[in-house]
């Protein structure tokens, strides 16, 4: 398959090279079409890997992951326009992040996120949030942490959250620790993860850790829900 990977940074070029190990075909799309970093990727990932603009690598995937910022993900994308996107799958893997005086901040939060603005922007697109709250090496290899940890995905088209699932498997995560949290509004809740995700990270001094959910057994037909903490 052909797979289009917006961003050159770290998240980008770690899952651009496990596409690439998995068989695929890969473009690597950044602003500026002699990007050094795209190019020394290109040249050491082999001849199924490539690069380009934006824009050339979502016109030559069948799929496209934005592997930028949060904050710029949106700019990249219009970059593009919409007719190279119009149809395709669309996974999100960016957090909305910013730094002032030492601090995250998230914008937008809460009321929105930015897998919401992006499918609202390009309605065409089928666009799918995942993988944004785990650190880079454990997106594609999540055996790295032991335990039952999850991954979640949020989507409004019921098939492309099902293609982002077997990519996920690909990868390593099993079915059953794929959590679908619904439509893409429930990005906002994943987004929101992030000041967690990143005091855990301070905590710990390295990544390579994950979330995991465990739930209760369902009361009986009828029965009353505590939903108190």
């Amino acid at each position: 398959m052909r797979y289009a990977v917006l961003g050159t940074g770290v998240v980008g070029r770690t899952l651009a090279d496990e596409l690439v190990k998995l068989g695929h075909e890969v473009r690597m799309g950044s602003r500026d079409p002699d990007s050094p970093a795209a190019g020394e990727w290109a040249e050491a990932a082999g001849p199924v890997a490539s690069h380009g603009t934006f824009a050339d690598a979502a016109e030559f995937g069948e799929a496209v992951i934005s592997a930028v910022g949060g904050q710029v993900a949106l700019a990249a994308l219009r970059s593009v326009g919409e007719e190279p996107l119009a149809g395709k799958l669309l996974i999100d893997v960016s957090n909305p992040i910013a730094f002032e005086d030492g601090r995250l901040r998230l914008s937008p939060v809460e009321s929105d996120s930015v897998g919401e603005q992006i499918q609202r922007a390009f309605p065409r697109t089928q666009v799918v949030k995942s993988l944004n709250t785990v650190n880079c090496t454990v997106m594609v290899s999540p055996a790295k942490v032991p335990g039952g940890h999850q991954v979640f995905v949020s989507g409004d088209d019921e098939r492309a959250k099902e293609r982002t699932r077997r990519l996920l498997g690909e990868f390593g995560w099993p079915a059953d620790r794929v959590i679908d949290l619904g439509g893409i509004e429930t990005a906002r809740a994943v987004e929101m993860m992030l000041p967690l995700w990143f005091t855990l990270f301070q905590k710990f001094g390295h990544p390579e850790f994950n979330f995991e959910v465990r739930k209760a057994h369902r009361p009986a037909s009828g029965g009353q829900v505590d939903r108190t903490p």
